[in-house]
């Protein structure tokens, strides 16, 4: 089981890289899309239509890549000093309530996501010449990995009965589990 586990982790640790990647690049290509129309705007006198939509699409894609990382890293919000001072077995049962509401949270907004992007599909967005639906994709990816992130750190609370560091592809020593 345990085998099974950090086989697991180390697959999710090579997407949780790639997210983060995507969202780094994503960061990167719409500042530069709003330094051209900046640019565009004060010394050519002719703003492109085209950076204003691309940057708000390129800002959901990393925020919401951005936020399935920091649920998997356990960097998102929490009441960490009641985890702190809870005894062991309630501070499980908190950990335990936490991911299934986060995973309750990321498979809401997947499915939302998708279903807006379906139902908005056919429209075309103004400014680009993709689907209106393009909008609602990175909420319905970055739902469904905020689920699985979850799901994972839920299993591995379950199954090891305690909080154990996820497996990180820049920590290879984390990978060491015994059965």
């Amino acid at each position: 089981m345990r085998a099974g586990l950090a086989a697991l982790s180390r697959i999710l640790a090579v997407v949780n890289r790639a997210a983060l990647w995507i969202s780094g690049i994503g960061l990167v290509l719409m500042t530069a899309f709003v330094g051209w129309q900046v640019f565009g705007r004060y010394v050519l006198n002719q703003s492109p239509s085209w950076t204003e939509p691309a940057s708000l699409l390129l800002m959901s894609w990393f925020i919401l890549l951005g936020s399935a990382v920091g649920v998997r890293d356990g960097n998102h919000l929490g009441f960490e000093i009641g985890l702190h001072y809870a005894p062991h077995g309630l501070r499980r049962l908190m950990l335990g309530a936490t991911e299934v509401l986060v995973f309750l949270f990321g498979a809401a907004m997947t499915w939302y996501g998708a279903e807006l992007a379906a139902e908005t599909w056919s429209a075309a967005m103004p400014g680009l010449p993709i689907p209106q639906g393009m909008d609602y994709v990175p909420l319905a990816v970055g739902g469904f990995l905020i689920a699985l992130f979850s799901l994972e750190k839920f299993v591995r609370l379950l199954s090891l009965g305690e909080e154990v560091p996820l497996v990180r592809v820049d920590e290879p020593h984390l990978v060491a589990v015994k059965d």
